[in-house]
């Protein structure tokens, strides 16, 4: 089973925090990551996000590329920047197919640390708006496949 922990693309500033959509930029950072997985031929069961506007049109976006069936799920509570990371972990235990989640800073980060290193305290990435973390379920936990960012997809 995989998970791909992903950080939304790059939001407005200002507004409600809830209601910031992706920049014109977001769209193209996020469109060209989906096309890159599309073509890696990364397929998933399921995309969940956070329920903000730039997490789900960040979801959307990669749906297209990745989930053939369409499914994109909200997830308010384990995906919100300061949320612990052990509700998502606790779901992600329970999980056979592969799943894409989408969320934010610092979140991200602590998850895949959580993840890989058994503990969301330690400094172990920056998640960039736009990138990609490939975690993989193993025997004994989880092994990093892969990571991408959006400036080194052209």
């Amino acid at each position: 089973m995989r998970l791909y922990l992903v950080r939304h693309g790059k939001a407005e500033q200002g507004g409600g925090e809830w209601e910031r959509p992706l920049t014109a930029r977001g769209i193209r950072d996020v469109g060209r990551i989906a096309a890159c997985l599309e073509k890696a031929g990364c397929r998933v069961a399921r995309v969940v996000h956070s329920g903000r506007t730039r997490a789900r049109q960040t979801a959307e976006l990669l749906s297209a590329a990745v989930n053939p069936q369409g499914r994109v799920e909200e997830m308010r509570i384990g995906l919100q920047p300061d949320d612990a990371t052990d509700v998502l972990a606790k779901a992600a235990a329970g999980w056979d197919d592969d799943v894409m989640v989408v969320g934010h800073q610092p979140f991200m980060g602590r998850m895949a640390a959580h993840l890989l290193c058994g503990d969301s305290g330690v400094p172990l990435v920056t998640v960039k708006t736009g990138s990609v973390i490939c975690c993989e379920r193993t025997g004994g936990g989880w092994a990093l496949c892969w990571m991408i960012v959006p400036s080194i997809v052209v």
